[in-house]
Order: structure tokens, then C-alpha cells, then sequence
């Protein structure tokens, strides 16, 4: 089954905005930099828990940050005509795989060769 190159360029633009709207919510740019500093009171009573919240939120705006730029790259992808093709061996990244996460710009198997 062939890719909807059109349909996952839809896709990834709107999943770019709601990615870039969840960082600004948090305070950071589409960089993941953040324009605010994470204060909670200085009677915030537990040292700890402000440690554990300012690192739970740098975690997320790290993850949203990771996501954006992978879309980035889809769409580069597509830019050059290659979308829905490895970027690492060439072969055709199935649809089935592309359905479910349009920012994929590797194969399974090279995907997972990268997780080892």
C-alpha cells in the first residue's frame, strides 16, 4: 500500500502545532529553551519536591522537544522526495508504520539497531 505523502504531511504539521503549543504551555520555545524560570516559592516547604517538579517538567519539555525535531526531519523528508524511505538503508519504511507514527524516517530494523 502505497504512502498518502499529502495525508502525512497533514498529520505532521498538526502534531508539530499541538507539540509547539504543549512547550509553550510549559513555558519553553520550539527549541525546548525555556523562556521562564521554574520558581516555586520561596515557602515552597519541601526542597525535594521542587527539585522532582523542575525535573519532571524539564523531562517533558525534553521529550516534546525530541518529537519536534523528529517531525522536523519527516518533512525535510519529504522536501527531498524521500519520505517513507530509510534514511539509513534505503528500503521502504512500511505504511502500516508510517500510519501510526508519521515522523518515522527509519525502517524497524534500523530503528532498533539504534536502540541497542
Amino acid at each position: 500500500m502505497p504512502v498518502d505523502v499529502e495525508k502525512a504531511k497533514q498529520a505532521l504539521v498538526a502534531e508539530r502545532a499541538s507539540l509547539v503549543h504543549q512547550l509553550s504551555e510549559l513555558g519553553a520555545g520550539e527549541t525546548g529553551d525555556l523562556n521562564i524560570d521554574l520558581d516555586f516559592g520561596e515557602n515552597f516547604a519541601d526542597a525535594a519536591a521542587v527539585t522532582a517538579e523542575r525535573t519532571e517538567v524539564l523531562g517533558v519539555v525534553e521529550s516534546l522537544k525530541n518529537q519536534v525535531e523528529d517531525i522536523d526531519k519527516a518533512m525535510a523528508q519529504i522536501e527531498l522526495g524521500k519520505y517513507g524511505y530509510c534514511v539509513d538503508c534505503g528500503r521502504e519504511i512500511s505504511a502500516d508504520r508510517l500510519e501510526i507514527r508519521p515522523m518515522s524516517i527509519r525502517c524497524i530494523d534500523c530503528k532498533n539497531k539504534l536502540s541497542v
